[in-house]
């Protein structure tokens, strides 16, 4: 049987966030669901985050929820084919010509700043 201390050792991917509306940081465990936690600092926010987590797991565990395993990069080869209409890979490669780059670095670019906007519910 897997234990907390093995949980606990685990990379777990952790997200902070600013609270607009009572100030400081949120912190949540996506492959933990419900397991989340708020600090007046960055610093106050990491903290309470261990121990939101050893909490989780501790009471998973004793009530028999399972408990994911976060994924491993490994899992992803950091490449995918995208069909595009002829008009949107010519629009493209003009902008990232005109930009100096090649039209994959530009469209990493667009994709990383777009995906950056997404704000987690």
């Amino acid at each position: 049987m897997k234990t907390i201390e093995y949980y606990m050792g685990l990379p777990y991917r952790i997200e902070i966030l600013p609270d607009p509306d009572e100030g400081g940081y949120v912190v949540r465990y996506p492959d933990l669901p419900g397991c989340l936690t708020v600090g007046e600092t960055m610093n106050d926010a990491l903290a309470n985050a261990e121990d939101a987590k050893r909490a989780w797991i501790a009471a998973a565990l004793e009530d028999g929820v399972r408990i994911a395993e976060p994924e491993s990069l490994d899992d992803y080869s950091g490449q995918f084919k995208l069909r595009i209409p002829k008009s949107l890979h010519r629009s493209l490669a003009e902008h990232a010509k005109a930009e100096g780059t090649s039209m994959n670095q530009y469209c990493l670019y667009l994709l990383s700043r777009n995906d950056a906007l997404k704000v987690p519910n």
